[in-house]
């Protein structure tokens, strides 16, 4: 048992620069995911003049604006937020759908941490208890996945 290799990432911000990409659609909540993000990072050793929040319209436009930066080397790990709350049509389910695959496959192909919080909730009430409400931020938990992550892949 002892000779198994056991690799995790850490906690620790300091020295990454990060890019928090965050969709203004909804924003009375996103604003709270970003604060709970930048928050986060900042309270793990992150200092703000490596910390970027870059805003986008909606969560659709998410995925293009992750690919630009990751492809540019100037981020160590990227955070996605956003807030798509169910309505009476399938738009819901195509935003969130491609929102998420869109962020995947910009991780896949640039190798990049990206913590994502984009909240795809059935109401307002459940966004806003996952924006700092009784469920906690989820954008201040997308935030340190992302640092753990960029620090294992340092690792790799």
């Amino acid at each position: 048992m002892s000779d198994i290799r056991h690799l995790e990432g850490t906690l620790d911000a300091a020295g990454l620069r990060i890019a928090v990409v965050a969709a203004r659609f909804n924003e009375t909540i996103v604003r709270q995911l970003v604060d709970g993000a930048t928050g986060a990072l900042l309270r793990h050793g992150a200092r703000a003049e490596d910390l970027s929040v870059v805003w986008v319209p909606g969560a659709w436009e998410l995925p293009v604006v992750l690919d630009r930066l990751a492809a540019s080397g100037e981020v160590d790990a990227l955070v996605a937020l956003g807030c798509v709350v169910r309505g009476e049509t399938t738009h819901f389910d195509y935003v969130a759908g491609e929102g998420s695959n869109g962020t995947a496959a910009v991780a896949r192909t640039h190798g990049i941490a990206i913590g994502n919080a984009v909240l795809t909730t059935e109401d307002w009430d459940q966004a806003v208890a996952r924006a700092g409400g009784k469920l906690g931020n989820k954008g201040a938990e997308a935030a340190l996945a992302a640092v753990e992550t960029a620090t294992l892949l340092r690792s790799l």
